[in-house]
């Protein structure tokens, strides 16, 4: 149970004065639906003003706060004119306020002639003449409203204004209950943070890195917390020592040695299940790298001892292609390995689980409907998740309870990870990388085009298409709408089909599974020839005679989400292309993208300036990869504290006691609780 001290934090925000169904609408989009999400929503930037005696041309550029007399009015009685209300200091120099629009009647009954107001605006000059383009600021003196001398500006949401989010913000901050401290001590006096509820207060009122970079920390440290809180408990729990004969894994029948990276790996996770304490490894492997034949030998390991395996996958086309791909290569071998995803149904999904629950089925192969309560597992031993970051700590905990013994989890990105990001997100993992490509396999040559060569462009598909090779065309990200993206591939899908008629397919995140299963299938046996897609196809797809990767709009993608396109190309013997097209007009960062992109295939040099570039955020953001952990933390606050919060968390726990032994092991028990990382507390009860 949360502790009653927050639940002042954890209110609804409609439960405060003045907001209303048509106010809660704007904050509904910011995801401000508690007092706690408006504290964290912290101002974007700040207006500085400056109180000024009187008018000053070394003042223009600034914001300025000075006491001023209107004297005239000027308006030229046409409604696009602007009115301009001229005004001057007391030593009677002048300067012209302008309004455009419909706003200079309102304005002259706010400044009647003759009287004295405070005015607040930037200064600027227009021609010979001093002028403020609609003052912020315009009251009597005696109504005592004096403008701020620091004013944040907050991320706004149609129909919120700033001065309203601020008063909302001005109201929560007062209300902001005080806690004990959590850091370290002499980490916080090294820093010279403040503490917590002055931190909060604090970033509502003034532009203060020390409160900033507290606030961070405590977001950090509480992630770390957790996720050692997991670890333990898993460690805590036994697992089943697995350790093959070599009966099954010897008798592949594979077309090709394994690479020194692959034969690594798989000897660091043959070493982790030979103990009880359950594996919980993380294998980074770059496109291509052949993270599959490690997961099979993972698999089979299991097998080797009558026991059962599982491999997960995030979408329906990935893991149809795994079991697919699985099936082949078992070819021969008495393992039985069986698919189950949402879309199975009737005999054939009972006759799935009845083999699972006996033990019939070796190995199981789908997405998140393989743990769901109705699967039973006979003895579940090993589990593989492929592209860890849409599969969190509960479906981890959640995972463990499908096993006599905690399963050994062997976690799988082909998005290679920053090393700070992956201390962030999976910091109480293992880790190994597959950082050789398997030989025959050769790098994919980029070039970047103008989208107005776009016709060109087209003859050279036409003759690549000719000679009997096939390619993708995903189409670009037109905004943060399913809807709006799959407009721009049918509209393209149609373009070409003009073209080149029934050899062109579309698919798309909005087709039902059969429907774009015939798609895809029809695509890999070569019936049509180019693929016009959405980025549904980033993770996973393989169509070896595939050798041409088109991505429109291509500055408007992530340089993790290029790499991972890229990579769909180059799985054959030919020679493969990427062509990355680019908008006529492009700033010096979707620049500085592409011409990393045309200059290296290394994902690991290209996930660390992806960070570089976008932040942690959005690398594993919702708009691109997959969820952050983070809503508080830069990308540089990340890099900067990740280690600090890792080994203060480590200490806490190791040292110090943990979260029952002490008044600091309390405060960190609100912390687990104020970032919502319960699921480490959860492990305190079950573990």
């Amino acid at each position: 149970m949360r502790p009653d001290i927050l639940n002042p934090l954890f209110a609804e925000v409609r439960s405060m004065a003045g907001i209303g169904p048509k106010l809660a609408k704007p904050l509904d989009r910011l995801k401000i639906e508690r007092i706690k999400d408006l504290l964290y929503h912290f101002p974007a930037s700040w207006t500085y003003r400056k109180p000024v005696p009187a008018l000053d041309v070394g003042d223009v550029g600034q914001n300025i706060i000075i006491r001023l007399v209107v004297m005239d009015y000027k308006g030229s009685g046409s409604p696009r004119a602007p009115t301009r209300i001229f005004a001057s200091d007391a030593d009677g120099n002048y300067v012209t306020l302008t309004f455009f629009g419909r706003n200079g009647g309102w304005a002259k009954k706010q400044l009647p002639i003759g009287e004295e107001r405070v005015i607040s605006g930037k200064l600027e000059r227009y021609g010979d003449e001093l002028q403020m383009v609609h003052p912020d600021h315009m009251e009597p003196l005696d109504n005592g409203a004096a403008p701020a001398l620091a004013e944040p500006i907050y991320p706004l949401s149609e129909g919120l204004t700033n001065k309203r989010l601020g008063q909302l913000a001005s109201s929560a901050v007062e209300n902001i209950p005080a806690l004990p401290e959590w850091i370290e001590p002499s980490l916080l006096a090294k820093r010279v943070w403040p503490d917590w509820q002055t931190a909060l207060t604090t970033v509502h009122r003034k532009d203060d890195e020390a409160a900033r970079d507290r606030l961070a920390y405590d977001e950090l440290f509480s992630n770390q917390l957790a996720m050692r809180l997991v670890r333990s408990a898993l460690d805590r729990r036994h697992g089943i020592a697995i350790k093959g004969d070599g009966r099954l894994t010897n008798a592949l029948n594979l077309p090709f040695d394994l690479t020194g990276a692959q034969k690594r790996t798989i000897a660091e996770i043959e070493s982790d299940m030979a103990q009880s304490r359950p594996m919980l490894r993380l294998l980074q492997g770059d496109v291509g790298s052949g993270k599959t034949m490690v997961a099979l030998m993972t698999l089979l390991r299991a097998v080797e001892c009558r026991m059962q395996g599982a491999l997960l996958a995030p979408t329906e086309i990935l893991a149809r292609q795994h079991f697919a791909n699985l099936r082949q290569m078992l070819s021969g071998l008495p393992v039985n390995i069986a698919i189950l995803t949402g879309r199975d149904k009737g005999k054939a999904r009972e006759a799935t689980l009845m083999g699972l629950a006996d033990g019939s089925i070796d190995i199981l192969v789908g997405t998140h409907a393989i743990f769901q309560e109705a699967v039973t597992y006979k003895s579940l031993a090993v589990a593989v998740i492929d592209e860890q970051h849409r599969f969190g700590v509960s479906q981890r905990l959640m995972l463990s309870r499908k096993a006599k013994g905690v399963p050994h989890l062997l976690v799988m990105t082909a998005t290679p990870i920053p090393r700070t990001l992956a201390l962030a997100c999976y910091g109480e993992m293992d880790s190994s990388q597959l950082d050789e490509l398997p030989p025959g396999r050769t790098p994919v040559e980029t070039r970047v085009m103008s989208s107005e060569r776009l016709v060109e462009l087209v003859e050279g598909v036409g003759r690549h298409l000719a000679s009997g090779k096939q390619a993708f065309w995903v189409c670009p990200l037109v905004e943060e709408s399913e809807n709006s993206d799959l407009a721009a591939a049918e509209q393209r899908a149609e373009q070409l089909r003009l073209r080149f008629g029934d050899k062109v397919a579309l698919v798309h995140g909005r087709m039902k599974g059969p429907e774009k299963d015939a798609v895809m299938e029809a695509f890999v046996a070569g019936k049509t020839q180019l693929l016009v897609a959405t980025t549904v196809i980033e993770v996973g797809v393989d169509v070896p005679n595939a050798s041409l990767m088109i991505i429109e709009a291509a500055d408007r993608f992530g340089l993790a989400q290029l790499h991972q396109l890229r990579g769909r190309v180059g799985r054959g013997a030919e020679k493969s292309i990427c062509l990355l097209v680019r908008s006529a007009h492009i700033g010096e960062t979707a620049a500085a993208r592409l011409k990393l992109m045309r200059e290296s295939n290394d994902g690991f040099r290209i996930a660390e300036e992806d960070m570089r570039l976008r932040g942690a955020g959005e690398l594993l953001g919702t708009r691109q990869s997959g969820d952050s952990p983070f809503r508080v933390a830069t990308a540089e606050q990340v890099r900067a504290m990740i280690g600090i919060a890792s080994d203060d968390a480590r200490l806490l726990l190791d040292r110090d006691g943990g979260l029952d032994s002490g008044a600091r092991g309390q405060a960190a028990r609100l912390a687990l609780y104020l970032f919502e990382r319960d699921a480490g507390i959860a492990t305190l009860r079950g573990g």
